[in-house]
């Protein structure tokens, strides 16, 4: 465990993840103590903040420290707060769950959210976590050849679940609980990303793909891309590159969405499930593009 700031940070695995201790987040938390919780974030990609049962302000006021709250579109917010999702399963709802297959928050985006904040209020009595894998990690272990095959390529995604094409069947959708829409042939439109970023506060250089959004590489065709974006996706989510996190009530989890992807389990039926989840933004991936170095760039460095 070590201090940083006016609070302690415990790593939780070898290459992501870490528990903050010592603050409380309903209270006024002081600059420079905010600035060392966004390090955080870039250096462990998903932290998390035990027995903090905060309410709707207050975790909105949490989510501006690491960047402007955004409100999403294709899943409707609540109401009264266009800011907050309500993340919601009841007991009597069958089929799917809302980020149930790994995946990185609307990355089929012009500008993807940069982050979110995921609030534990009613829990099941068993199941429900949320597993998070390293891009960074990830990259860090790929083999050399696939990582100049991606490195200065982009790859393409599109809004999957969200469009027309690659709708998903109806059984695999999230039921009643989280209503979102669907059938928008304008999700179905392809946006470039750089494969690989590059974290302008840590230095490090991350993957950025996810099989729920990405149909290929640019300059391969659908077909050519799988194999390979197969094998990549495998290679991210080894064991040893992920986190699997179980939640308690008044939990809080803050993760960088352009360095991370994520999944929730769904092995809770028959008992409900409630979170809270606001969104922020942050630099676009296009301004965090990884640029290949020139030739004999690193030995003169």
């Amino acid at each position: 465990m070590t201090v940083q700031g006016a609070f302690k940070v415990r790593k939780l695995t070898g290459h992501i993840g870490a528990e903050i201790s010592g603050i409380e987040l309903s209270k006024a938390i002081p600059e420079a103590d905010k600035a060392a919780l966004r390090d955080c974030l870039a250096r462990y990609q998903v932290i998390f903040f035990r027995d903090q049962h905060l309410d709707l302000q207050q975790q909105k006021t949490v989510t501006e420290i690491f960047g402007p709250a955004l409100q999403l579109p294709y899943v409707t917010a609540m109401d009264s707060e266009p800011e907050v999702i309500r993340v919601y399963k009841g007991a009597d709802e069958k089929g799917g769950v809302f980020g149930g297959d790994w995946h990185s928050d609307f990355s089929f985006l012009e500008r993807p959210p940069s982050g979110s904040v995921l609030n534990a209020h009613t829990l099941p009595p068993h199941g429900g976590d949320t597993l998070w894998a390293s891009q960074a990690a990830a990259w860090d272990a790929l083999p050399a050849p696939l990582q100049e095959l991606l490195l200065g390529r982009d790859a393409i995604h599109v809004g999957k679940p969200y469009g027309v094409k690659w709708a998903p069947p109806v059984n695999e959708q999230s039921g009643a609980g989280i209503k979102m829409s669907r059938g928008d042939p304008t999700a179905d439109e392809e946006r470039r990303h750089p494969a690989v970023l590059q974290n302008p506060v840590s230095g490090r250089r991350m993957l950025y793909l996810n099989p729920t959004y990405v149909t290929r590489l640019d300059g391969l065709s659908e077909a050519e891309s799988a194999p390979l974006l197969d094998q990549i996706q495998r290679h991210v989510t080894r064991p040893e590159f992920c986190i699997r996190h179980s939640w308690t009530p008044g939990t809080i989890a803050v993760w960088d969405n352009l360095a991370t992807q994520h999944y929730a389990v769904n092995d809770y039926q028959g008992h409900e499930r409630l979170m809270y989840r606001t969104t922020f933004s942050g630099m676009s991936p296009r301004a965090m593009a990884a640029i290949p170095e020139k030739p004999g760039q690193a030995a003169a460095e």
